[in-house]
């Protein structure tokens, strides 16, 4: 009988302390704070603020606004989420980082998946389909204010390049750009050719009557048509 009870108490402590050992630890694990990957969301509490607010209640063009700028924000975290994922999933591969950093990625992840769908649906119910090209349109508009920061910032840039290579280029301003005339359709006037006429009132001769003839004879001069007339009387 005490044979049987040693193998049966070393069972229940084994599997005891590992029961013990997995509640504290995941207790710990449930308790450590996880830094998130990315900051608190601005657009969406701007969002969710304005939508609460009911004593002036706030237009619906201000809050399908305040969605747009809301998406545009989700596809900035979506574009630094590719970026990020592949260099961060190798360095922990290589152990260059901890668990820690990979975790609040896929938090991040798993939140950004919630928030697009929760944008999605704000947006279906301002405007049915307008769900589906929500996205589109954030992604379009952040590319034009690229753009547009690009061109405010030429004049830096230019004062960059001439501090760094010592030459003074001419600011190009819209005054200084000579406007370019603009294009008119011509008369039919111009189309078709005019001959001058001489002063007799007698258009002078074609280019084809000036020019020899196939058989490589001139054409008949005064003279010539003078005796040409005499021949032919002699011959009658």
């Amino acid at each position: 009988m005490a044979s049987m009870l040693v193998p049966i108490a070393y069972v229940i402590i084994v599997f005891g302390g590992l029961y013990i050992f997995s509640y504290f630890y995941r207790n710990y694990t449930a308790s450590k704070y996880v830094e998130p990957y990315f900051p608190p969301h601005h657009e969406r509490n701007l969002y969710v603020t304005l939508l609460g607010k009911s004593d002036p209640p706030v237009s619906d063009a201000l809050l399908k606004s305040a969605l747009v700028r809301r998406a545009m924000a989700d596809v900035h975290r979506v574009i630094r989420l590719r970026e990020d994922k592949p260099a961060l999933q190798n360095l922990l591969q290589k152990g260059s980082i901890g668990d820690d950093l990979w975790n609040s990625l896929l938090a991040a992840e798993k939140e950004l998946e919630a928030e697009i769908m929760e944008v999605v649906q704000e947006a279906n119910a301002y405007v049915e389909g307008w769900g589906q090209v929500i996205f589109p349109t954030a992604n379009e508009m952040i590319a034009n204010e690229r753009m547009r920061q690009l061109f405010e910032s030429t004049n830096e840039t230019r004062a960059a390049k001439e501090i760094k290579y010592g030459v003074k280029s001419k600011p190009v301003t819209t005054s200084s750009v000579p406007s370019s005339p603009t294009p008119t359709s011509p008369s039919p006037s111009l189309l078709t050719p005019t001959t001058p006429k001489s002063p007799n009132g007698l258009a002078p001769p074609s280019n084809a009557e000036s020019v020899a003839s196939s058989d490589g004879e001139a054409p008949d001069s005064p003279n010539m048509s003078r005796k040409s007339a005499k021949k032919n009387k002699k011959r009658k």
